[in-house]
């Protein structure tokens, strides 16, 4: 019987928080190992690996933080959020922690930062970079299909919206993009309703929301960055996801014919919602390309 993940407030109390080109940043760290960068994904933080953490840090140096605007980091009010300053932050850790050599697990919103450090790989910029694992996340702006409350948080009433979230709109929301079969349970709901609306972080959503914007404007740098990298890569998908699902796999598999790809019957958070497959499948592609 697997034993009951730690709850935000726990997972908060084994991590210490940073400052990182002078922001607040919250950053967990455990195991031995080759160092295994995780990044997390949009609206929550950190905590979303912790179904899988426990494995992961008996063969990893395993390293997430919050990114800005998330989960226990800070979240300056009127800031304008991007994708390349997420990147830099995670530059800067590496460089705190003297990590030269590392690879990389991402999900939904850090699917784009990784897009991003694959670009800064390809640059010169990141060379110790040896592997990159992808979970479900927009990949390609074209195949990325945004939920209406993601529209409207990108519109000019965003902020409002953001403000008059409740618990019950967020899990109504949540559970549209897990599959039918593996239902978010109430303390996972409670648990992801924290992380994303704690100090402030209900209006810093509206504003860390302007990723979609960016998918398309960067988008020659972000997917050409995916096509022709020859790091390692493997694209894990729940396919049953209603925004990034089998509709992206498609699309990954015209762009990249040779991409190794494990489907698994979930949503959008497979790492939650099947885990052990999750584990499988990137265990057997850490075993290929060592």
């Amino acid at each position: 019987m697997r034993e009951t993940p730690p709850s935000p407030t726990a997972w908060q109390a084994l991590g210490s928080t940073e400052v990182l080109l002078g922001r607040r940043i919250f950053v967990r760290r455990e195991g031995k190992g080759t160092p295994l960068l995780l990044v997390h994904g949009y609206p929550t933080a950190s905590w979303d690996w912790v179904e899988i953490w426990p494995s992961l840090v008996q063969r990893f140096d395993t390293i997430a933080l919050d990114m800005l605007g998330f989960g226990f980091s800070e979240k300056p009010q009127g800031h304008r959020y991007s994708i390349f300053e997420q990147a830099d932050l995670h530059m800067a850790l590496l460089m705190r922690l003297g990590i030269e050599q590392f690879d990389l697990l991402v999900h939904d919103y850090g699917v784009t930062v990784g897009q991003e450090l694959l670009a800064r790989h390809a640059d010169g910029q990141l060379p110790g970079l040896r592997s990159i694992a992808f979970l479900n996340g927009g990949l390609f702006p074209e195949t990325h299909r945004a939920r209406l409350i993601q529209k409207a948080l990108a519109s000019p009433i965003g902020p409002l919206l953001a403000q008059l979230s409740s618990r019950r709109t967020f899990a109504r929301s949540m559970r549209a993009v897990f599959g039918p079969r593996t239902q978010p349970t109430e303390a996972q709901i409670d648990a992801f309703f924290e992380l994303s609306s704690r100090d402030g972080g209900k209006l810093a959503l509206a504003g860390l929301i302007r990723y979609i914007e960016e998918r398309r404007l960067h988008r020659d740098r972000w997917v050409g960055a995916f096509v022709s990298s020859n790091v390692p890569m493997i694209l894990v998908d729940g396919v049953l996801d209603p925004v990034s699902g089998g509709h992206m796999v498609a699309r990954a598999r015209e762009l990249r014919p040779t991409l190794e790809i494990v489907e698994l019957a979930v949503g959008h958070y497979p790492q939650v919602e099947d885990p052990e497959g999750v584990l499988t499948a990137l265990h057997r592609f850490w075993d290929r390309t060592r």
